[in-house]
């Protein structure tokens, strides 16, 4: 099973790219974890409500043709459902089973486009927080992690 993270942005500081690429070195061969770094549309001129429908119009398009075919699209975004690490334990064992890869998408600074979240298989929130984009790359990456290493009976994650 492959797990994709598509994140809307690049140049990220060198503690993102650190925490992230840390947490990937450990996922288990059969669950190997990769980032998908998606440019953000060029922002120039103001921010009015139609240029930013456009930018992340722009942006979709490009998270589309980044997505691996036939990948179960998980959402990251704020509205999304909220669930323990154990939740995603047993969704992740789950997806294994049925032979889902799993594309996980973040958006940038503007969000999503609604049509992103619609055709989501699961829209998913890590924290009723607000949280900077590359933080939730790390995030993201220690939670499957974290799963993971439920699912293997390793001591990684306590109770």
């Amino acid at each position: 099973m492959k797990l994709s993270v598509l994140a809307v942005g690049h140049r990220m500081p060198g503690w993102v790219t650190a925490g992230f690429t840390e947490y990937a070195q450990r996922m288990p061969r059969e669950m190997s974890l990769h980032l998908k770094e998606v440019k953000p549309a060029q922002r120039s001129g103001g921010a009015g409500s139609g240029d930013v429908v456009r930018w992340l119009q722009t942006e979709a398009e490009r998270i589309d043709a980044a997505t691996p075919a036939g990948a179960q699209r998980i959402v990251l975004d704020e509205h999304g459902q909220g669930f323990p690490t154990r939740t995603l334990a047993m969704r992740l064992e789950r997806w294994r089973s049925d032979g889902h890869d799993l594309a996980f998408i973040i958006g940038g600074a503007d969000g999503l486009a609604p049509e992103l979240k619609t055709r989501a298989d699961l829209l998913w929130s890590l924290s009723p927080l607000t949280l900077p984009h590359g933080l939730v790359r790390v995030v993201l990456a220690e939670q499957l992690y974290r799963a993971a290493s439920m699912l293997s009976n390793h001591p990684y994650h306590r109770e």
